[in-house]
């Protein structure tokens, strides 16, 4: 993690998004005719490589990453990766806006120590300069963030397992902010004074995270995700875990499987969305959502945005984050846009080749 101010222009970056069962990775260039996809793979993990956002078995972790790099056939060198926001710790301070950027690092780091619950040797910060602070002219509000600097030296390490040096650290949330900019077209007004929420459903993590006026205002993690469907799936049908998942996506399930397995898990997400959606409105000023954005692998499921909107009474969509992209003739389509929901993350972090605003 590099200091914020430090305005470089970046080589291309690989987005590399490490999730609970897979590596994906993501490389974008861009023109006058936007942008452009050039490499795309995904290597599965093996089941025990990944615990609740947590690196049980980096060396397969590093195998998987070098796996997509190989098999992506990019040429570039250089990562993007996204620690879980319940890793890192964040905090909007103010500052002096008449600081010179030698002033702001060392004040920032000053102020570090009081935000920060651990000792300054076993953390990396970051911050960004938001711009003018509403509390007074004189000031400027900047967002400091920090993670423990294991996390971050372990993702070093995974990056360099497979190949890779390790450029950008980002934070999950900010991936998906900037990612939002790709789907905004996608939802009412483009997000302009609206309040999206969007939901990122993995395999065993959600993330929910609410934009207001494009910007994020609100998120939260919580332990739920696709990995509950396969195992009924499995459980049910006597399947393995792999012959579930492969069933749950490519269908040829019994007559049963919908209205005993798959209704009850779609009413299952509504209910995570519902509590998500409570909390944020008893945390916050706001009262409602204009729209939720549905992400993550199981987004995709038939039927589960108009079980959303006939539940909650809010209109909904699945994110396409491609819709508008050419795609280079060496990725396949249909396996690119099959897998587009679940590629959020990896989007705002390939992004990064081209918005040098340094969330971490």
């Amino acid at each position: 993690m590099e200091l914020a101010l430090l305005k470089k222009k970046y080589p291309t970056l690989l987005g590399i998004d490490i999730s609970q069962t897979s590596v994906k990775l993501l490389e974008l260039s861009g023109g006058p005719q936007g942008y452009r996809v050039e490499s795309y793979a995904v290597e599965q993990l093996p089941p025990d490589a990944m615990q609740d956002k947590e690196f049980k078995n980096v060396e397969a972790i590093g195998l998987a990453v070098d796996h997509v790099v190989k098999r992506s056939r990019t040429h570039s060198k250089f990562g993007a990766v996204a620690v879980a926001g319940s890793a890192v710790i964040t905090k909007i301070i103010q500052m002096n806006a008449n600081f010179n950027e030698n002033e702001l690092v060392s004040q920032v780091e000053l102020e570090a120590e009081r935000h920060i619950p651990y000792p300054m040797s076993e953390v990396n910060i970051d911050f960004q300069v938001l711009g003018p602070s509403s509390k007074s002219p004189e000031l400027v509000d900047i967002l400091l963030a920090a993670s423990r600097t294991e996390m971050i030296d372990t993702l070093v390490e995974i990056l360099t397992l497979g190949g890779l040096v390790a450029k950008v650290i980002d934070i999950e949330a900010y991936a998906i902010e900037r990612a939002f900019g790709l789907i905004a077209d996608q939802v009412p007004s483009k997000g302009d004074h609206q309040t999206i929420a969007v939901v990122d459903i993995g395999a065993s993590m959600t993330s929910f995270g609410v934009l207001h006026d494009k910007v994020t205002v609100y998120t939260r993690e919580q332990i739920f995700g696709g990995k509950q469907l396969t195992e009924e799936i499995q459980r049910r049908y006597g399947l393995t875990f792999e012959e579930a998942n492969l069933a749950k996506k490519q269908g040829g399930l019994p007559e049963d499987y919908i209205f005993e397995v798959l209704d009850p898990f779609k009413d299952a997400v509504v209910q995570q969305i519902s509590r998500s959606l409570q909390f944020f409105f008893s945390s916050s000023e706001y009262t409602e959502v204009d729209h939720i954005v549905l992400a993550g692998g199981t987004a995709s499921l038939p039927g589960l945005v108009e079980r959303v909107e006939e539940k909650l009474g809010i209109p909904c969509s699945v994110a396409n984050p491609f819709a508008n992209m050419t795609i280079a003739p060496r990725v396949s389509v249909p396996a690119i846009h099959a897998d587009a929901p679940s590629l959020m993350i990896c989007c705002g972090l390939a992004l990064r080749s081209f918005f040098h605003d340094h969330q971490s």
